[in-house]
Formats: C-alpha cells, structure tokens, sequence
C-alpha cells in the first residue's frame, strides 16, 4: 500500500501544478498538455487477467507460462521470465512505468525492482476480498474506476447469493497444499484456505497467525480431528495425486484419521484451487458446496 500511497501523492503534485489529470482511462496521465503512456509489466498470469477484465491495453511485459494461457490481449507483450523470478534485465529492457506482482512474492522481487528505479504495486491475491481489494486499487490508478467497481459488485452479489445457501453444521477442514516429494498445510491465510472459510468451513489450523502454510507433523493434524480433508497443488498436479495417493496408503497414520475412515478426503483441481486468486473462484466455491455439506 506504501507503493499505492507515493503514486497517489506524485498524482495530486502533478493535479496541483498543472490544474489537469486525465482520468480517461487506459493508463494514460496527463500532465502540462503532455502525457505518459503507461508501461505495465505484469509478472503473474492471475495480474495479466485482472488487468484484462479491467480492459486496459498498456501491458509491455507478461510471466512465461506452460501450464496457464495469457490473455489474448497480451500476446504480443514481452516475456519476462518465471513469475516466481522475472528476469530483471529483460524488465529493465522494457522501461517500464509500473511492475505489477503479487504481493506473496514481495519481499524477494521488491528490492529488485527498487534497484532499478521503477514503480511498483503488489496485489494481494491470498483471497478473493484480497483480490478484488486490488481490483478497485488498479482501477484507481488507470482510470478504471467504474469497470472495477463494477467487477466488485458482482463479486459481493455472488458471495450474498452463496452465504445463502450454507445449511448445517459447519466441518471441520484439513488442507494439505503439495509438491512432488513434500506438502504442507494451507491455513486460512492462504488462497485454497480462504475459499474454504467462504464454502462455510472451518479450517482446523485456523489462520496460521497470518502464516500461508505451515510444516506440520501427522501426529498433530491427527489430533485436530478434521472432517475431511482436502489436498490440492502447487504444480505438477498429476505428479502430486500420486504422491497424495501413496503417501495416504503406505503411512499407516492416515489410517487413525475419521476423514480417511468415513472417505472424506478429496482432490481438488488445482486450477481452481492453487496458489493465486483468481476468477475461478466461483466454480471453485460450487464444487466446494457438496463436498462440505453433502447429505
């Protein structure tokens, strides 16, 4: 928000110099009869669709990706490299005006990017009300204040409309998040966690004191007694089901567990279900439905 508040403040010393900004939209500001053509890059493929449904066209820099598609709006941008670490020459490349990230990658790529003196703004995609938090935000600083809101909108008219729907006691949630070879446990703090706190469940390692995910031995979550249990991935899904599957037929302690006794443990689509909000979350949350409070 420190990044949102010092462009906020550049803005009102242009407005008060020049007694104009353009608030046209397309990420254009216009100062003094001159203007900047905004210059985004966008460093995950969840930022390039936000920016896509906000219909802004000034994106020079998209994440390589094999596993997800870039808006068609954006293929002629330029790659930049991994989300998870963009390559900084390429950016610098680029001349950008804004770099725009998810703020889970913040205290490793901040630092680069101040380093090259450019302006940044990271979104907070570890929930939806994170996500469309940023929306409003991005809205606001390329002049897309109305598309955002009412990309808000529907968003607090669906979550009003599904809230509805929640009937019974509310379970008892076990969330393993995993890599081939390893897992952890997602909180509530994290994006999977916070779909299932949506759905009406209660996750049994609460919000993990503002922790994503946590390394937990089996002999606690045992102890925690979930209802079900949930696991998903972070990549590789395929890999991960059949670390999932063997790792829940061979650890004799899986078997202790009433959610593996009554076959309550589900794998989830980890398109829908990963690491970063996305506008899947209403498919996520219907499939979420059944699985919590079917009959």
């Amino acid at each position: 928000m420190r990044n949102v508040k010092l462009l906020a403040a550049l803005i009102a010393c242009l407005f008060l110099l020049s007694g104009c900004v353009d608030q046209s939209g397309g990420g254009s500001q216009q100062s003094s009869g001159q203007t900047e053509q905004a210059r985004i890059v966008a460093t995950s493929v969840a930022t390039c669709e936000i920016l896509d449904k906000l219909g802004i066209d000034d994106v020079v820099g998209v994440p390589e990706t094999q596993s997800y598609a870039i808006p068609e709006r954006y293929q002629e941008a330029t790659s930049i490299g991994s989300p998870m670490a963009p390559d900084m020459e390429i950016v610098k490349s680029l001349s950008p005006t804004i770099i725009l990230t998810p703020n889970s990658l913040e205290g490793e790529l901040k630092p680069k990017y101040d380093n090259i003196e450019t302006e940044s703004y990271f979104l907070d995609l570890k929930s939806v009300d994170g996500m469309y938090q940023s929306i409003l935000d991005i809205g606001e600083m390329f002049g897309k204040q109305e598309e955002a809101q009412q990309l808000f909108q529907e968003f607090e008219d669906f979550k009003a409309e599904y809230a509805g729907r929640t009937e019974g006691d509310a379970p008892k949630v076990l969330i393993l998040m995993g890599l081939p070879g390893s897992y952890v446990v997602a909180t509530e703090s994290s994006y999977v966690g916070s779909l299932v706190k949506l759905a009406g469940g209660i996750n049994v390692y609460g919000d993990g004191d503002g922790q994503d995910f946590l390394n937990v031995n089996t002999e606690d979550m045992v102890e925690k007694e979930p209802d079900i249990i949930l696991r998903t991935s972070h990549a590789m899904p395929e890999q991960v089901k059949i670390m999932f599957a063997e790792e829940f037929e061979t650890n004799d302690i899986w078997k202790h567990f009433s959610a593996v006794q009554n076959g309550k443990v589900y794998d989830l689509d980890n398109e829908k279900f990963g690491m970063s909000a996305t506008f899947r979350y209403q498919e996520a949350l219907e499939e979420l439905q059944p699985i919590l409070y079917e009959s």
